[in-house]
Order: structure tokens, then C-alpha cells, then sequence
């Protein structure tokens, strides 16, 4: 096993009941390296994030994390083994502060008081808006500032692979950017990013590597550059279909 590579899923296959939603997803991550889902509405992504991390039961496959096989661990224990999701919707608990969201993702950890603080102050050195503002209620920020705050609460957990399922979803356009900057931070300091989003051109200037679905398979996958010379996004969005392609 190559120990730069984070996440290696194959042939993962799930749905909802017998509704089978994605098959034979194969995919690797590696230490560093931020890649995309793209693929229009119905694709099968965010399924495919709640079957990696075991929100949804998987019909087949296999996960494996940093080196090793996950495939039988539960949510709560795929967060302890280092595997973070931050699902659609910014879902924090509202009412509460700031600084109480941000050590509520050390919960199912346990930690000592220590290490709440030392991994506040990471947060907070990192998103230097959290700091200003962290004493206020979470639902008080605006969406963009909500977002980076449940982006800085998963890592607070110092995540080996940090899943984000389309955190610009409702935000104008600056507030896009916004995100996509803090985003440039996260990975400039060595985390591996698996990203769903709906933002294709900005994402495409993001990533190093895309996996595209249509119908709940991959039907495409390489780099930004490979992927647009090849028309395979703009088709997969439109429901063309698109004939498999590996571009790796």
C-alpha cells in the first residue's frame, strides 16, 4: 500500500432499501491532494459520501483508510479513525456559541482539557474570523461563516481525510469564493480534501484530480485540464451520455 494515499474505496455500491443508487465506485486520495465529485443532480454523490463514511450501509466495496480496512467500522468509529464528513446544509447547533460548536467536533473523543484548547486555538489561527466571533450564537454568522465553521469543527479532530458535500449550496457568489479560500488553506496545510460540488468552474480550478458520475458510476475521471478537453463535464450535466473514460 502506498502510504501517501489517504482513502481508497473500490467497488463500493449502495442505495436506499433495494434501490440501488451508486455501483462499482473505485476511487483513491491522496496525502495533500484535493479531488472532486462532479455530476449533475440525482448522480449519486452525496450517496456516495454517506456510504464512504457509513451514514448509509454499503451493498459492496471496501474502504480503507490511511492503509487500513475500515469497511466494518461505524460512523462514530470511521471519525475516530480519522475520517471526517461535513454533510450539505451547515449543521451546527444553532443556539449555541462558536467556541462551544468548535469542541463539540472533539465529543466523541473524550479529550482532555489541554487538548480542547490547543485545538481551539488551531481554529482559530486558521479562521481568524472564528475568533471574533466566538462568543456568538452559530446561527447568528452568516453562511459563509457558518460553513467555515463546521469545515475548522472537523478538523478540530485532525482528520486524515476531511469529505465535504457541497459547502458553497446557497451561498451568493462571493461568500462562494469565500469558502473556496478557506478551502485553499485546509489544503495548503497538507489535508486531503474529497469534494462534492456544484460550483464545476471554480472546482475544476481547485482540485488536482475529478471523478465524474452519471447514473451512480464513474464515468470519467482525471485531471481539471484532461476532463475539459474532453467535454466529459458539460455532457454529464447536461444527461448526455457519456462512455467510460480514464484519463489516469
Amino acid at each position: 500500500m502506498n502510504a501517501d494515499i489517504m482513502l481508497d474505496v473500490e467497488g463500493l455500491a449502495a442505495g436506499y432499501g433495494r434501490v440501488p443508487v451508486i455501483q462499482d465506485i473505485s476511487l483513491k486520495l491522496r496525502r495533500g491532494e484535493a479531488i472532486a465529485i462532479l455530476g449533475a443532480n440525482g448522480a449519486g454523490k452525496s450517496t456516495m459520501l454517506r456510504a464512504i463514511s457509513a451514514l448509509l450501509s454499503r451493498a459492496a466495496g471496501t474502504v480503507r483508510l490511511a492503509g487500513d480496512d475500515v469497511t466494518g467500522l461505524s460512523a462514530e468509529r470511521l471519525v475516530a479513525a480519522g475520517l471526517s464528513h461535513v454533510a450539505e446544509g451547515r449543521r451546527l447547533f444553532r443556539k449555541l456559541s462558536v467556541e462551544q460548536n468548535l469542541e463539540l467536533g472533539l465529543y466523541a473523543l473524550n479529550p482532555p482539557a489541554e487538548m480542547i484548547a490547543e485545538r481551539r486555538e488551531e481554529a482559530y489561527e486558521l479562521f481568524p474570523m472564528l475568533r471574533q466571533k466566538a462568543q456568538q450564537p452559530a446561527g447568528s454568522l452568516s453562511g459563509g461563516q457558518q460553513q467555515m465553521l463546521c469545515i475548522a469543527q472537523a478538523l478540530t479532530r485532525h482528520p486524515k481525510v476531511i469529505m465535504l458535500d457541497e459547502p458553497s449550496l446557497g451561498l451568493a457568489p462571493i461568500l462562494v469564493e469565500e469558502v473556496f479560500r478557506t478551502l485553499e488553506k485546509v489544503r495548503r496545510a497538507g489535508q486531503a480534501i474529497l469534494l462534492v460540488e456544484q460550483v464545476v468552474e471554480r472546482t475544476l480550478a481547485f482540485v488536482d484530480f475529478a471523478y465524474v458520475l452519471q447514473n451512480g458510476r464513474i464515468v470519467s475521471k482525471g485531471t481539471p485540464a484532461e476532463l475539459a478537453s474532453a467535454d466529459v463535464v458539460r455532457r454529464a450535466y447536461l444527461g448526455e451520455a457519456v462512455a467510460v473514460v480514464d484519463h489516469a
